[in-house]
């Protein structure tokens, strides 16, 4: 007598059939989500069957298996093909939902918003005129010698990589999207009778991936100073000013030895946020230093007769800070609602 198979052909048609009435039944994707597991999970009546086949009977197991696996391929089929109708419906309908007629007369007129990029180079160059300074503009296509040979970079640097710097074709005509600010600061120099104080905002490029903390195209606000008996204690009390006004009465600034081609001796520039979201902290803001004297020898300037200051950092970072953005991705990719939430034009 042979054994009794625990598996029926009704059990099998019963899973299947429930599954089917409810795939039919089901409306939205959430619903087909919950749906699935209940009928192909683990759990589900299907499921369940399959693991009772190593119960069955040796001459039975092929056609028992056989038969739960085209139940179980009916189920998932049916399941796939309702996601993809429901998928296509929900998209239809949420582009029904968002059409505009654009030959429509508006219904209001709504205010406008300044990038806070935009405006935040615009109250930079504000302090700085406040406190005397000139602000100056230079080409964002620059030749190689004001970018980097002016600023005493060797010819081995790896900023002149082809990696970390946009050349443009042929690479023999030194032509390049500028890597900084700072060649604005040698036209000054060759442009203006001394002494000379300006600030260069301004787009510079680098080969950066866009992510959270960087970007390929960013902003940068540079200055330089050239005059009689210039000292670091010059540079740092301009640097302090600038940051109190950027960041509160409260914040100051810390200088790190660093090295820099342009600069000697050079520093890294920290500022104190006493405000900074989850606590106050020091966080890298820029380079600064005083003029090596080879960059004021390219612009024709005497080093022991005049000496100078220079400092950089970026207008993103600085707006980072200033109101706690955690990514950078969110100044660039052009959502209004970006813009509005720091203040409408009036």
């Amino acid at each position: 007598m042979s054994e009794t198979n625990p598996i029926t052909e009704e059990a099998v048609d019963t899973a299947v059939n429930e599954a089917l009435r409810a795939v039919d039944s089901v409306a939205t994707l959430v619903d087909l989500k919950v749906l699935r597991s209940a009928h192909t999970g683990e759990a589900s009546p299907l499921s369940q069957l399959n693991a009772m086949l190593r119960t069955v009977p040796n001459d039975q197991k092929a056609a028992t298996g056989k038969l739960v696996g085209q139940a179980r391929g009916r189920v998932n089929q049916a399941f796939a093909a309702r996601e993809e109708s429901l998928r296509e419906q929900e998209e239809l309908n949420r582009l029904a939902a968002e059409t505009v007629d654009v030959t429509a007369a508006p219904q209001q007129w709504r205010a406008g918003a300044r990038h806070p990029l935009s405006a935040l180079q615009e109250d930079i160059s504000d302090i700085f005129i406040g406190m005397g300074w000139e602000v100056a503009e230079g080409p964002e296509l620059e030749n190689e010698w004001f970018n980097f040979d002016a600023l005493n970079f060797d010819p081995d640097h790896p900023a002149r990589a082809m990696q970390d710097t946009f050349f443009v074709d042929p690479v023999d005509s030194h032509l390049l999207l500028r890597t900084h600010t700072s060649p604005v600061q040698v036209r000054a120099l060759l442009s203006r009778e001394l002494p000379v104080y300006v600030v260069a905002p301004g787009r510079v490029f680098r080969t950066d991936e866009l992510d959270a903390t960087h970007t390929p195209v960013f902003n940068q606000i540079e200055g330089i100073a050239i005059d009689r008996h210039l000292t670091m204690a010059h540079l740092r009390g301009t640097l302090e000013h600038f940051a109190r006004q950027m960041f509160g009465e409260e914040a100051t600034i810390r200088l790190r030895p660093n090295f820099f081609p342009f600069t000697e001796p050079s520093a890294e520039m920290d500022v104190w946020q006493p405000h900074a979201k989850g606590g106050a902290r020091w966080v890298e803001w820029g380079g600064c230093g005083m003029m090596n004297p080879n960059v004021l020898r390219a612009a024709g300037i005497d080093p022991t007769e005049y000496q100078g200051f220079a400092f950089g950092m970026g207008i993103e970072r600085t707006l980072q800070f200033r109101n706690d953005l955690n990514d950078m991705r969110d100044m660039v990719e052009g959502d209004i609602r970006f813009s509005t939430q720091f203040g409408t034009v009036i």
